[in-house]
C-alpha cells in the first residue's frame, strides 16, 4: 500500500485559540502531502473569530471547515467522533491547537508509518519540548517520545504494559477503514480517548505505530495542582474502561520515569529540581488514585478534583 496516495483530512478541536493556531494552519497548508480538508471543531463561537477578525486569514484557504459547539457539548470522545463524521478521507489526523508541526513533512511521515503494515490502525507523532520547557518536563518528553520509532502489538503487553496502548491525539493519524470497523472513538470520554481507542485496536489484533520522524512541538509547564487534576481525569478514564485497562498497571511506568528522571537530574547537575520532582509526582499519584476510585467520592469532591468540570454536568 502506498500511503502517499491516501487522501488526508486534519481535525483540530479549539477553544479560545491564539496566534499559535495561525502558525499551525500555515504549516499544515505547506505540507508535502496536501490536506484535503482541515476540520476545526471550535468550542464557543464568540471566542473564535476574535483571533481572525478583520484579517482575511480564513478566506485564504478553501479547505478549512469550521463547526461550533458549546462548552457543555464538548467531550473528548464525542467531539472528535463528530468531526470524523465530517471527513471522507482515507486517513484522518487528530491534532490539538497547541501542537506546532516541526516541519513540512509531518503528514508524510505519519502516512509512511501507517503504510508499513496493513495492520497498523494509528500512528502518533513525536512531541518535542518547546524552548520554555522546564528541565523535568523536557526529560519526560524524551522518555515518552524517544528517537526510535516502534510498532506495538498485543505481543508487547507483557514487556511494555500500559505503554503498549500509548497513543496521543496531540498528533496522531488514523486509518479510516479500521476506525469504522472498530466503532471509532468512544462516545463519551472525560480524557484519554486516544489510548482507549488504541487499546481496543490492539486487543482486536491491530497495531499502533510511534512515528519518531513525524514531529510536533508540544509541552506544558503544569503546576502541581494542574498535574493532580489531569491525573485524576486519567484515573477516571481508566476506571470507566476496565475492558481496556483492567489488569494492566500504570504505576510501574510511573516509578520507572521517576527513577530515570532522578538519575538524569543528578547527571546533569540539576539536583535542585529533585525535591520538586517528588512533590509533583506525589500530586500526580494522588490524583490518579482518587480518579480510579472516583465512584466512592462525593460529587462535590469529584468536581473539585477534575480538570473537566463540564463533563460532570452532562
Amino acid at each position: 500500500m502506498s500511503s502517499i496516495r491516501q487522501t488526508v483530512d486534519v481535525i483540530i478541536p479549539t477553544y479560545k485559540p491564539d496566534d499559535e493556531l495561525v502558525k499551525i494552519i500555515e504549516l499544515l497548508e505547506k505540507q508535502t502531502v496536501p490536506i484535503r480538508k482541515l476540520i476545526i471543531m471550535n468550542t464557543e463561537e464568540k471566542y473564535f473569530y476574535k483571533l481572525f477578525y478583520g484579517t482575511g486569514f480564513l478566506e485564504r484557504y478553501k479547505n478549512i471547515e469550521i463547526h461550533h459547539i458549546s462548552a457543555l457539548e464538548f467531550d473528548h470522545g464525542k467531539t472528535r467522533r463528530k468531526a470524523v463524521g465530517y471527513s471522507k478521507a482515507d486517513i484522518f489526523v487528530c491534532m490539538t491547537q497547541d501542537a506546532l508541526p516541526a516541519d513540512e513533512s509531518l503528514i508524510e511521515e505519519l502516512l509512511n508509518s501507517l503504510g508499513k503494515d496493513d495492520k497498523i490502525a494509528a500512528a502518533y507523532a513525536r512531541q518535542l519540548p518547546r524552548k520554555d520547557c522546564r528541565e523535568i518536563e523536557r526529560y519526560t518528553r524524551g522518555f515518552n517520545y524517544p528517537e526510535q520509532s516502534v510498532v506495538k502489538s498485543a505481543e508487547d503487553i507483557p514487556e511494555l504494559g500500559i505503554k503498549t496502548f500509548f497513543c496521543s491525539n496531540v498528533c496522531a493519524a488514523y486509518r479510516r477503514d479500521i476506525y469504522d470497523e472498530l466503532g471509532g472513538f468512544v462516545k463519551r470520554a472525560i480524557f484519554n480517548e486516544d489510548m482507549i481507542y488504541a487499546g481496543g485496536a490492539i486487543k482486536s489484533g491491530y497495531k499502533i505505530a510511534y512515528a519518531s520522524q513525524a514531529q510536533v512541538y508540544h509541552s506544558h509547564n503544569y503546576t502541581c495542582r494542574q498535574q493532580f487534576k489531569r491525573n485524576f481525569d486519567l484515573g477516571v478514564s481508566q476506571a470507566q474502561h476496565p475492558e481496556i485497562f483492567e489488569g494492566i498497571s500504570s504505576e510501574n511506568e510511573g516509578i520507572k520515569l521517576i527513577r530515570q528522571t532522578v538519575r538524569h537530574l543528578a547527571d546533569t547537575k540539576n539536583i535542585r529540581h529533585i525535591p520538586y520532582l517528588f512533590v509533583s509526582s506525589a500530586y500526580k499519584y494522588l490524583g490518579y488514585k482518587l480518579g480510579v476510585h472516583y465512584k466512592s467520592l462525593p460529587y462535590g469532591i469529584i468536581e473539585k478534583c477534575s480538570a473537566s468540570g463540564s463533563y460532570w454536568k452532562t
